[in-house]
């Protein structure tokens, strides 16, 4: 969507403080032992707490309130049984409608004890977010975002998910523009407006570049041994630098 007023801007950041609360309690509570259904669930009672829904229980019919996905995994991740281990690369994405606006956020932690790597992918997709972040402004080239992020991943050794990206959000989760993806697309032509509310999204990895999905029909997977890390915010485009919705409190 493009924001039309005041009454736009508030309704995108009410939005957005909500999924960043429960984005950052989710990762707080991660510890060793616990299942992503246990994890989703406290997810599910933020929310509902908050009187929000969750985006892809209402748009998808998804089997979660939120998406977490571990390891080999680097989205979509339906909360089950599994079993969240030390070392692990955990990604929790939440994204939900309050009051008629939607927003959307994610961000990847290491479960102690992190290995070098994956400290540096997390490390790196983050600067590759926060870097595309800078290149979002009114008249720019969307394409911009992604040569922002991949010659991020590049420069850290890391490659990027082709197949996954951002995306326009706002009355829906999932809104024009898409496709913006974590590479540059010289063939891409079109440039950013004032007032878009986008989910900015890099995917960072290991090994893989490509994702594939799951048996289970929503988890989108890589090679076994790929790891893989993605940051997320919710954004409006203005002339210089963009409103971020969804940064933590202690950063807002």
């Amino acid at each position: 969507m493009t924001v039309q007023g005041e009454a736009d801007v508030d309704g995108i950041l009410r939005a957005g403080r909500v999924v960043a609360r429960v984005r950052d309690a989710m990762l707080d509570a991660i510890e060793p032992g616990m299942t992503t259904a246990e994890l989703d669930q406290l997810g599910a009672e933020l929310l509902d707490g908050f009187g929000a829904l969750s985006a892809p229980r209402v748009m998808y019919d998804f089997p979660g309130a939120t998406c977490i996905s571990v390891n080999e995994e680097a989205a979509h991740g339906v909360p089950g049984a599994r079993v969240i281990q030390g070392g692990d690369l955990v990604n929790v994405d939440v994204s939900a409608e309050v009051g008629g606006y939607y927003a959307d956020t994610g961000a990847t932690m290491v479960v102690p004890p992190a290995s070098t790597t994956a400290t540096r992918l997390c490390s790196a997709t983050r600067q590759a977010l926060d870097r595309a972040l800078t290149q979002a402004r009114a008249g720019a080239p969307i394409n911009g975002l992604g040569k922002a992020i991949e010659t991020t991943a590049r420069a850290h050794g890391f490659q990027v998910i082709r197949n996954l990206g951002g995306h326009g959000i706002g009355r829906s989760l999932h809104e024009e523009p898409d496709g913006i993806v974590s590479y540059f697309n010289r063939r891409d032509r079109r440039r950013l407006k004032r007032g878009q509310v986008l989910a900015i999204e890099p995917f960072l990895s290991t090994r893989s570049t490509v994702v594939e999905e799951a048996d289970d029909g929503w988890t989108l997977v890589g090679h076994p041994a790929n790891r893989s890390a993605q940051y997320e915010h919710t954004i409006i485009v203005t002339e210089g630098q963009p409103i971020i919705a969804t940064l933590s409190e202690a950063s807002a």
